[in-house]
């Protein structure tokens, strides 16, 4: 089923899409800037609509974050996540509505993001401002690769694609 946004969407340069599927994107990334060719945008017709967010061109490579307190793992769980990896162990509170207890951490996922901020183009930031889960991941400027969206924060530190 094609969703309203997924009719409403042109590439970013105006050109005919190379992969014109709707999970695709307009072109194939370019290994030389990790960059996409092109990138799909909401229409302008459908960006003047309105927004349902502010229209922010700044966001920031904060990589994924704990939100609860982190502890040391027992010498047990050392002993079995061993090639794992893992480092801490973050407890979720008991009134969290699910059944898992928490979340095991490795150093590099707690040594993710850059810190380096990614400017973007005003169509993309409109598209994002109308329609904020429109993207699943966007572009580091620095690392030069796409992430998850919520490895992202914008300028007044709210997650990308909130």
């Amino acid at each position: 089923m094609t969703s309203d946004y997924e009719t409403k969407r042109v590439p970013l340069s105006g050109n005919p899409p190379a992969d014109p599927e709707p999970a695709g994107a307009p072109q194939p990334i370019d290994p030389k800037t990790g960059m996409h060719g092109d990138y799909w945008v909401l229409s302008e017709e459908e960006r003047a609509k309105g927004f349902v967010r502010p229209v922010r061109e700044v966001y920031t490579h904060v990589g994924t974050r704990p939100r609860y307190p982190l502890r040391d793992l027992t010498p047990e769980e050392q002993e079995r996540y061993a090639e794992l990896s893992y480092v801490k162990f973050e407890a979720y509170p008991d009134d969290q509505a699910s059944s898992v207890s928490g979340r095991y951490w490795t150093q590099a996922q707690l040594d993710s993001g850059c810190g380096v901020e990614t400017r973007m183009a005003i169509a993309i930031a409109e598209t994002y401002a109308r329609s904020p889960n429109f993207y699943g991941a966007t572009f580091c400027c620095h690392c030069r690769k796409h992430f998850h969206v919520g490895e992202f924060r914008w300028e007044d530190g709210t997650e990308v694609g909130s």
